[in-house]
């Protein structure tokens, strides 16, 4: 029996029809593009770096078949589940990411990574999911738990006491991008919340303090917003190469493997994957990408449109901002649109972390949006009866 039957009350098929349909057949989407520019992007990284040619690519086969499995698990799970995973998850990530102070492996001046035999993980990008739910829900405790004195959770003082642990990991790293990331994530759920719009001012001056200071206290940071602001300072090799690389590829592109950017650029596998998609296959497939992303973060916030759970729409929100904020750094960075910053175009890029991740949080926005319904139940008809639908009722799944 289909899965899309009415009639059929399997879990399974109660999982099929209460699934965001748009947002998964876009995640497949670009799991199947992240293959192709794989194939196009990682041989010549390969042979730059003396390794065996297939490497990233069977690597890769390997990171988003996993990710694929992620999505497909996660998105079976309840809300309930959800935030469960999301507490040992992020206890773990947090753990894992203040181990990488102490024994992570350092690369160009920063300790993000943990060596495992088979591949590097970097703790801190589990942890924009995990906190996205972490932070839901306790905002989300504000308006249902009262403490014996009568007065409300703590929730927006116990999520801000989170967030300074995190920014403060991170900071140590440093990885500023992810704690920009991070950091935005935070305060578009206070604004959610209905954060006061003075306080949320004051919020977002604070963010762009913070980002001055890290403009005049790490060098790395002072030296991408120089090259950004200033074309004549500074090495510009990789972002000349890269919008060379979309001049070249014009409407159509070049054609699949005669582009050359990366031959050229060391990281065109990961953070300048989306030029080798200009230049191999042009101005069309940019487009097409951009409104995968697009399509993936309007279907679901449109999903939450009417939805009623706080802690639903909170983390929800959460992750599809922290989603989209990731796909956008990635693409505005190699179109020389913002500063560079080395972060992974998400299920496209090379990175078993980057996608394991992204799979996670796209996985846990599917739980999260599901319509939940009791089953439809059919009733057989007598020989002179009509047949009857009962109408599906919401399901209860407040956590």
């Amino acid at each position: 029996m289909a899965l899309s039957d009415r009639t059929n009350n399997s879990h399974h098929a109660q999982w099929w029809r209460s699934l965001d349909h748009v947002s998964l057949s876009c995640v497949g989407a670009l799991i199947a593009l992240g293959y192709i520019l794989m194939l196009a992007a990682s041989p010549a990284v390969a042979h730059r770096i003396g390794a065996s040619r297939n490497m990233f690519i069977l690597k890769q086969v390997v990171f988003l078949a996993l990710a694929g499995a992620v999505v497909i698990v996660t998105s079976r799970l309840t809300p309930r589940m959800v935030l469960r995973i999301a507490l040992i998850g992020g206890v773990m990530a947090l753990g894992a990411t203040f181990m990488t102070l102490i024994h992570g492996m350092e690369i160009k001046g920063a300790r993000r990574w943990i060596a495992l035999p088979l591949m590097s993980v970097q703790p801190s990008e589990f942890l924009k999911p995990c906190f996205a739910v972490v932070t839901g829900w306790l905002l989300n405790l504000r308006y249902e738990k009262t403490l014996s004195n009568g007065w409300r959770f703590p929730g927006r003082l116990v999520a801000c006491g989170v967030y300074l642990v995190i920014a403060a990991l991170l900071q140590a790293q440093p990885d500023i991008g992810m704690l920009s990331v991070i950091s935005m994530v935070f305060i578009t759920q206070l604004f959610i919340d209905g954060l006061p719009i003075i306080v949320f001012g004051m919020l977002v001056s604070a963010a762009l303090g913070a980002f001055g200071v890290a403009y005049l206290v790490f060098e790395h940071v002072h030296s991408r917003v120089q090259r950004f602001l200033h074309p004549d300072v500074g090495d510009h090799y990789q972002i000349d190469t890269s919008m060379r690389a979309f001049g070249n590829g014009g409407l159509l592109g070049r054609g699949p493997g005669e582009g050359r950017v990366k031959d050229l650029l060391p990281d065109a596998h990961a953070d300048f994957v989306f030029s080798v998609a200009g230049e191999e296959y042009g101005f069309v497939m940019c487009l097409f990408i951009i409104a995968l992303f697009t399509i993936l973060v309007f279907s679901t916030l449109n999903r939450l449109l009417e939805e009623k759970n706080p802690f639903i729409i909170l983390s929800t929100s959460g992750l599809i901002t922290g989603f989209g904020l990731q796909a956008f750094v990635n693409m505005g960075s190699s179109l020389h649109l913002i500063p560079t910053k080395g972060m992974t175009l998400p299920f496209i890029s090379y990175g078993g972390s980057s996608a394991l991740s992204v799979a996670l949080t796209i996985g846990m926005a599917l739980a999260l949006t599901r319509h939940r319904t009791k089953p439809s139940r059919f009733t057989t008809p007598s020989s002179n009866a009509t047949t009857h639908l009962t109408a599906p009722s919401k399901e209860n799944h407040n956590v």
